[in-house]
Formats: structure tokens, sequence, C-alpha cells
């Protein structure tokens, strides 16, 4: 393949990756990507305290890699988990504003010719930088003897762009005023969510606060305002962060809800499997919640295969109406499933 580029891009780490939402979706990601289009706002990446090496980064993402080059999706310095051309220019895309609660909104598309996992030496791919050329003549001529042929006509993934999934939070008032909450704890609890986003916020900006204090601080009284009592709420319970009681007292045969908190900035959905393990012998809890204060991802038990999965994900300080990189609902469906008037038992649409 002559003049074309080889690079070389990680999706995350071992700890929090999103493989899954560059293969399923046809796209590379970079950030941060808050403040907008790199080229059009690049003094906002500039004066926000980005560093000179992570601009350098993103300029190679946006700048430099070229339509028909091809990209090597990696995690860590031996794994490679995709091969495939990319497609057309940059792009900045708000979809990917949240992936696990990293801001990914540069994006290149990209047509994955392979997927797998394909295991190297340790240290065969460069560590550092999201996005470097591949220097490595393993892995090029690897790709060299794969068949890509066969994937090579495929059309792109299209990407549901032309729909509209930010909300106000009288939105989600309307949605828990239906599903049966009274006026007044709505009202206490949109008051109490003003307060919730201003502290999320300043955490964002200025402070990375311990797991107890942003339990303290964010979800006991997000908790308490959407109708959880102090009684049927224990915190630190039989190792389980918070629990969630139907019925008193406070027994496993009334467990209704296992939460597992994370310290901000961890990966909030990588903490369902610990909280998979605290429900998995209790056959009345039927819901799991992670979260890291200020994001919530809620699972719903299956009740075909007993398995969880997601329902619906929240960030208080993006609300939308649904998370289709996940596969599950946004905003209204996550607070409506974290109230004691949810159904455990109620048949839910996925």
């Amino acid at each position: 393949m002559k003049n074309i580029t080889y690079w070389q891009q990680a999706a995350g780490d071992k700890d929090r990756n999103y493989v899954a939402q560059c293969i399923n979706n046809d796209v590379i990601l970079n950030g941060p990507g808050e403040y907008g289009h790199f080229n059009d706002y690049y003094e906002q990446y500039t004066l926000n305290d980005v560093s000179s090496r992570k601009i350098t980064d993103l300029n190679r993402f946006c700048n430099e890699i070229k339509e028909g080059d091809i990209i090597v999706l990696r995690l860590g310095t031996n794994e490679v988990l995709g091969v495939g051309v990319v497609i057309g220019e940059y792009e900045w895309i708000d979809y990917f504003g949240d992936v696990d609660g990293w801001d990914l909104q540069h994006t290149r598309r990209v047509k994955w010719l392979w997927s797998g996992n394909k295991k190297f030496s340790t240290y065969t791919l460069k560590q550092g930088d999201t996005t470097q050329k591949l220097t490595s003549k393993e892995v090029i001529e690897w790709i060299e003897c794969l068949d890509l042929k066969s994937s090579e006509n495929r059309e792109i993934k299209i990407l549901p762009l032309n729909q509209k999934y930010h909300i106000p939070f009288s939105v989600i008032e309307e949605s828990l005023f239906s599903f049966g909450v009274s006026d007044i704890s709505i009202r206490n609890l949109s008051n109490e969510f003003n307060s919730l986003v201003r502290i999320a916020s300043w955490y964002t900006k200025y402070d990375n606060p311990s797991e107890f204090e942003t339990v303290s601080h964010l979800t006991v009284p997000l908790l308490k305002n959407l109708g959880w009592t102090p009684q049927k709420m224990a915190i630190e319970w039989r190792n389980v962060d918070i629990a969630l009681f139907e019925n008193l007292p406070r027994k496993d045969e009334n467990l209704s809800v296992v939460i597992e908190a994370k310290k901000k900035d961890s990966s909030c959905l990588s903490a369902f499997s610990q909280a998979e393990g605290y429900a998995k012998d209790k056959n009345n809890c039927q819901r799991l919640i992670v979260t890291d204060g200020l994001r919530y991802g809620v699972y719903l038990k299956d009740k075909t295969t007993n398995e969880f999965v997601l329902y619906a994900y929240v960030n208080l300080l993006r609300l939308q109406n649904s998370y289709p990189i996940y596969n599950c609902h946004g905003a209204c469906e996550a607070f409506k499933a974290m109230t004691p008037e949810w159904d455990d038992y109620h048949q839910v649409e996925y």
C-alpha cells in the first residue's frame, strides 16, 4: 500500500475503553472535545489548560490523518482490536460527548476492515499519545497479510446525527409526574437538582473529590429527593456502598437496589461487575446503579435471561433523552428507575 500512512489509535485503556463504540459506529475518537471543533476553536483549547502535548496529539488526529490512511485500533502496547481505512475528513460530533464520562467529540470515520483481538509482544505498539504514526514493521506486515478485500465494499455505518438528544430538566419533571411522583417531591427535586449541578460543575472544573465525598454531596441528596427515606437507604451496608430497601427491616429479602459508587472521573460503567457480584444471590434485588456522583448507569434484571442489562444512563451535566451509543434510555427513564415507585416487576422495553 504505497503513499498510505499507518496510524495507531488508542481506544482508552485496560480499565476503561471505548473499543465497542469505535467498532460499532465506524469511528475513531479523541478528546477533550468540549470546546468545539478543534480548528474553529483552537484558541479555546490552548487557553483552557489543555497541554501542549495534547494539542499536538489533537492536531495529528484532526489534520494530519488523511482519507485512505490505515488505522490500527489499540489497547495498551500489545493488543490490536481493529484495522480500518479512513473515510472523509475530520468532524466534531456532539453525539460522542459522553462516552463513559469522556468528551470525545473529535471524530474520524473509519471503515473497519478487520476486528478481533490480535496480541503482540509488549511495547510492539507505542504507549503515550492517543494518535501516533505506526512504526512497527511486525504489525504492518501482519496487516498486509490480512484478507481485507471482502470488507472494502461494505457501506459505512450511518450515525443518527439528525436526532435531538439533549433535553431540559422540565421534560424530566413532566415524565416523573406522569409516572406518579408527587408534585411536591418533583418541586423539591427541581430545587435540589440545581444545587447538584452547581456542585458537580465545581468538581469538574476545580477538584477531584473522593468517592465518599461524591456519595455524600451528590448521590445521597439525589436519592432523598427522589423519595428514598433514610430508614430505607443504608450506606456502606455489608460491603455495598448504598443499599436501598423496598421494606423494613433492612435485610437481604427486602433489598431492592444495589448502588456501587466510584471516584469521580473513574469509569462509571466498569463498576457493574462489582455491583452485580453483590446482587447475584439477592433474589429480590432487580436494580443495580453504578455512579461517580455525576453519572448514573441503571441496570435492570432481564426476566428472560435473569441477567442485568443496562436500561438507562444519565449525566447530571448533560441530560439526554436516550444514549444510542449504549443502546439504552436516557435521563427520564433513569430518574424513574431510581425512584421507590419503580415497579421491579413492570415489563420494560429495552
